[in-house]
């Protein structure tokens, strides 16, 4: 299992990143986990569009689902005709958002080129891929993930503040990847992000194996987080950069 990492800024893109977007790769399957701003073109050097086998939407927050109207467009107008309807997982009123992001009718919406699903709290399978998802403390209905294949997994945090279901979600898995949107001493908003010193003590309660930060917003120094991140966590802790690929 490969997991890519496609964006990895939080809020809006960097000068360097796309928002949030993860490829996760396992025996010829392809899933891409959220569509954050400026992540499709970004898709396109990893993947070809039209080989994603489905899309997994942490939560309905732009910066991880809004390109999900420009893949719309590429699927929709491709040249040859329009592909099989493609599984697309999410909150639920996923379609409706989406619908209402581009404009148009929540019905028929984009439900003739995206096959949609609604994600509850539990485990199931998308291709060779075993999913459990769970509720994370955000201000919208927000999921965390973990990945498994073939005895090894990662856990994903999409967008959550300190909450003890993260912790166990992410027990004894092979690379926590946590967003650390904010910085440790500076906000304090609950229910909301990580600092990267929260991300950290989680990463350490958890006894993840690794611990990548990523969702850190332009404005916040992710050295700083870095260092917060390494003070409380005493395995092996890097920022996610688009590009990078771990191997499972």
């Amino acid at each position: 299992m490969d997991l890519t990492v496609v964006g990895s800024s939080g809020s809006f893109p960097s000068a360097d990143s796309p928002c949030s977007c993860y490829l996760v790769e396992a025996d010829g399957f392809r899933l891409v986990i959220d569509l954050g701003n400026g992540a499709l073109g970004a898709l396109q050097r990893y993947c070809d569009l039209y080989a994603v086998d489905a899309v997994l939407l942490s939560h309905l927050h732009a910066d991880h689902c809004v390109d999900m109207c420009a893949y719309y467009v590429a699927r929709n107008y491709r040249v040859g005709g329009c592909p099989a309807p493609l599984p697309v997982l999410g909150p639920h009123g996923t379609a409706e958002r989406l619908a209402r992001a581009y404009d148009m009718d929540e019905h028929p919406g984009m439900k003739e080129v995206f096959e949609f699903g609604t994600l509850e709290e539990g485990t199931f399978r998308l291709g060779p891929l075993s999913i459990t998802a769970t509720r994370v403390a955000h201000p919208v209905e927000a999921y965390a993930f973990r990945v498994e294949h073939r005895g090894r997994s990662f856990v994903y945090t999409g967008d959550t503040g300190p909450c003890e279901q993260l912790v166990e979600l992410a027990r004894d898995t092979d690379l926590l990847l946590s967003e650390a949107a904010f910085t440790h001493g500076k906000e304090d908003i609950p229910d909301l992000h990580l600092t990267g010193r929260q991300a950290g003590q989680h990463a350490a309660r958890a006894g993840v194996r690794r611990l990548v930060l990523t969702h850190i917003p332009p404005w916040t120094d992710p050295e700083r987080n870095l260092a917060d991140a390494a003070e409380v966590y005493p395995g092996p802790v890097e920022l996610a950069h688009p590009g990078a690929v771990y191997r499972f």
